[in-house]
């Protein structure tokens, strides 16, 4: 269980620190060009896709309120860190990294612009951590739901 705790923990602090770095070299200057993807510097006042930018200064403490809500529910319910703890460390990251933006910068700095076949909204490498996190969950689950059927089977 410690060792699962320490992986947790610093996978969090590990995507904090790198998302940081990765926003700082944008907001530096650095910027990149390609056939499908364009390193450019967009501020977002919203989530996932701006969503919800109507709450301006209050999505940060919408946020940190949900984030906040998963924490506690991993602390009391020890069943479901014991088999999610990669998941869910990857979406607190992804969360505190994009929640302290919202401090330091009033809004998320975005940088990574999918332009190839189609437009896809600009994003961050914090983003797709969340987006690592949600998959891992689903393939958990998607595991513990066929070791449960297969367990049911075997009873039957």
């Amino acid at each position: 269980m410690r060792l699962r705790a320490g992986l947790f923990f610093a996978i969090i602090v590990g995507v904090v620190l790198l998302d940081q770095w990765l926003k700082l070299q944008v907001l530096e200057g650095f910027r990149w060009e390609s056939r499908a993807i364009s390193i450019v510097l967009v501020y977002n006042d919203g989530a996932a896709f701006s969503m919800f930018a109507f709450l301006q200064g209050w999505l940060k403490w919408v946020q940190i309120a949900l984030l906040a809500g998963l924490a506690l529910y991993l602390v009391f319910a020890k069943g479901v860190f014991r088999q999610c703890w990669l998941g869910f460390g990857f979406i607190l990251g992804g969360g505190v990294a994009n929640v302290i933006d919202r401090f330091v910068y009033g809004k998320v700095v975005d940088y990574v612009y999918w332009h190839y076949w189609f437009e896809f909204a600009i994003f961050n490498f914090a983003d797709v951590c969340i987006d690592i996190g949600v998959g891992a969950l689903l393939v958990q689950w998607f595991v513990y739901e066929r070791k449960s059927r297969k367990e049911a089977a075997r009873k039957a």
